[in-house]
C-alpha cells in the first residue's frame, strides 16, 4: 500500500529539518519548515512511478514551494525510476524523485528546482493552517477508503468526549474547543443532538465514534481552533 512508502518519506524529510503530516487537504503529505512565512512543501506517494504521480505533483506545484514525488523502486532496478525521460521530465517541471526500496531505504533521483509557477495563496494557507492546527501526525500519507483524522474531527471528537458527562452549552466547552459552538450546531457528522434550546447531547453515533476513536478524558488539553470544516482546505 502507499502508506508502506510514507514512514521512510518523511523520515526523509525530518532530516531536513522539516515537520511532516500525513493527509492534509488532499496531499499525501505536508512538510513545513520556519515561518513568516513557511517553507512549504507537498509529497505524492505512488506504488509505482506512472503519469498519475506526476499529474498530482502538477496539481500541487502552485501551492507550495517544492513538489516531492515518491514511488517505489523496481526489485531489479528496471522500472520507471531507470528512464531518464522519466527524470527529465521531472526537474523540467522542478519536482523532486525519490525511490524508496523495498528496504525502507530512500534514494534521490532528482533535487527539485522552482520552475517559477504561478502561486494560489489562498489555496496554500489553508494547507498550512490545516497542518499547523492538526494535533499531531493521526493520518499516515497515502490512505484511502477511511476518513481522514482532519483537525476539524479531531474539535468534534473532544466534543463527543466532553458530552459522555452529560448534556451541555456550547459555552461550557468553549475554555476545551474554542469553535464547540460551530461544531455542534453543524453537527456535521451526525454526533450532537439539541435536547433543549442551547443544549446538547451526544448521539449513539457520536458514542461510536468515540470506539473507533478514543479520546483522552475531557479536559486534558486544550483545541486551537482552525476554519477545517469538511471542504474548507480542499
Amino acid at each position: 500500500m502507499e502508506t508502506s512508502l510514507y514512514l521512510p518519506v518523511k523520515r526523509f524529510l525530518e532530516t531536513l529539518g522539516f515537520t511532516v503530516k500525513g493527509e492534509v487537504a488532499g496531499c499525501d503529505l505536508v512538510a513545513i519548515k520556519g515561518s513568516d512565512p513557511p517553507v512549504v512543501v507537498i509529497g505524492e506517494l505512488k506504488l509505482s512511478f506512472n503519469l498519475e504521480l506526476v499529474l498530482q505533483g502538477v496539481d500541487r506545484a502552485s501551492v507550495c514551494d517544492e513538489v516531492w514525488l515518491a514511488a517505489r523502486m523496481s526489485a531489479r532496478g528496471k522500472g520507471r525510476e531507470s528512464d531518464a525521460r522519466f527524470r527529465n521530465l521531472c526537474r523540467r517541471l522542478g519536482f523532486g524523485l525519490l525511490g524508496v526500496t523495498e528496504k525502507g531505504e530512500v534514494h534521490v533521483l532528482a533535487n527539485p528546482e522552482a520552475p517559477g509557477l504561478r502561486k494560489n495563496a489562498r489555496r496554500r494557507s489553508r494547507i498550512v493552517a490545516e497542518h499547523q492546527k492538526r494535533q499531531g501526525d493521526p493520518a499516515a500519507g497515502g490512505s484511502t477508503r477511511q476518513p481522514i483524522m482532519t483537525a476539524y474531527r479531531q474539535q468534534a471528537l473532544s466534543c463527543a468526549m466532553a458530552l459522555t458527562q452529560g448534556p451541555q452549552r456550547p459555552r461550557d466547552l468553549k475554555l476545551l474547543v474554542p469553535d464547540a459552538a460551530k461544531i455542534l450546531q453543524g453537527n456535521v457528522y451526525g454526533w450532537f443532538s439539541r435536547a433543549e434550546r442551547g443544549i446538547y447531547v451526544l448521539t449513539d453515533a457520536g458514542r461510536a465514534a468515540l470506539v473507533r476513536w478514543p479520546q483522552p478524558p475531557a479536559g486534558e488539553g486544550r483545541v486551537q481552533a482552525p476554519d477545517d470544516r469538511p471542504g474548507a482546505a480542499s
